[in-house]
């Protein structure tokens, strides 16, 4: 029967008289139903593909973790997991595709370091970092290296801050974008040593890798992980860690502080985030997927094999670990004068 305008409807279940079912109400066992099929639709999850987006061009840290865990976990988890490479506007465009994409676990983001930097940076962001993802889980930290092409005539930080202060503006640094920990190490360093060394950005860790290894600018900040190779290699000069102490990958190499330039603290990290509404249940399995994975040996040598510390913190953990790095580096973008370009 149709409602009169005004007329309060009623709720369809009310009219139904209550019944002592072991102190459950007939509404209860009316609506189970529809439960039990939402947790059976979720215990079937994955049937499908989940695309995981990297918000950068193949390359760089992000991109090098995301395949360093993709095929255990899709063994794992019975699907496999497809990278998406959705670079540019600083790791927007890859990360706002993620918030608007449908909350069903079939969409998930390689969040990293920058996740945490741009609310501060950017004063309009397409997303609320904190509001419209849900964590899964931070994978690793990593240690951020100062490397030199090898044909700076420096080989100590010492040598190489004398350098730039005998050409001021001379020396160029590369990052993988503005707001980046390779492009905010630049920036602490440049305050410590009261240096005039010029950022140059790139799309991405990777493309900025082939110019510095051309030559075509001194310096970068990369993570270790990316930079491994090409540092025993010899096409790159690694000078010092970014770090508060040193790593068991790198045990001669001095941390900043050692190096003379104290207060230079830039450590990158790399996480699991999906869209916000997510349900709890497809999270849960994600979660206990990743830290599986992350317990694989083979997994856990590579990783520290390249400086790497695994972590595979729990969602809430990961979600707390995330505000504080907001607040941190929104502290030293304001600090810095540093502007998004």
């Amino acid at each position: 029967m149709a409602a009169v305008q005004g007329e309060k409807v009623p709720d369809t279940f009310s009219a139904i008289p209550k019944f002592d079912g072991g102190g459950m109400s007939i509404r209860f066992w009316l609506t189970l139903p529809v439960f039990l099929m939402g947790a059976a639709a979720f215990a079937q999850y994955p049937e499908r593909p989940i695309r995981l987006i990297v918000a950068y061009p193949p390359g760089g840290g992000t991109d090098v973790t995301a395949r360093t865990i993709v095929g255990k976990l899709s063994e794992g988890i019975g699907k496999q997991l497809v990278i998406d490479n959705r670079s540019g506007a600083g790791s927007m465009i890859g990360t706002e595709l993620v918030a608007k994409a449908a909350p069903d676990g079939y969409t998930l983001l390689m969040s990293d370091t920058t996740f945490g930097i741009v609310p501060g940076l950017y004063p309009k962001v397409p997303y609320d970092t904190l509001r419209d993802f849900q964590p899964v889980s931070q994978v690793t930290s990593v240690p951020v290296g100062l490397v030199v092409n090898p044909g700076v005539p420096a080989r100590s930080v010492k040598e190489l801050v004398a350098l730039a202060r005998a050409k001021p503006g001379g020396l160029n640094f590369g990052s993988g974008g503005v707001g980046t920990p390779v492009h905010m190490a630049g920036e602490l360093l440049k305050i410590a040593a009261k240096i005039d060394i010029v950022h140059i950005p790139y799309k991405g860790a990777g493309p900025a890798f082939t110019d510095l290894l051309g030559g075509h600018f001194q310096m970068m900040f990369p993570t270790l992980q990316s930079a491994v190779p090409h540092i025993k290699s010899g096409r790159l000069r690694l000078l010092a860690l970014t770090t508060e102490k040193r790593s068991s990958a790198f045990p001669d190499t001095p941390t900043m502080d050692e190096a003379g330039v104290p207060g230079v603290i830039a450590v990158a990290w790399f996480g699991m985030h999906a869209p916000r509404a997510t349900p709890k249940a497809v999270v849960a399995r994600l979660h206990a997927e990743v830290v599986k994975v992350l317990q694989d040996p083979v997994i856990r040598q590579r990783f520290e094999s390249e400086g790497a510390d695994i972590v595979g913190s729990t969602p809430e953990q990961f979600s707390s670990f995330v505000a504080n790095e907001i607040t941190k580096w929104t502290k030293v973008v304001k600090e810095a004068g540093i502007k998004a370009e």
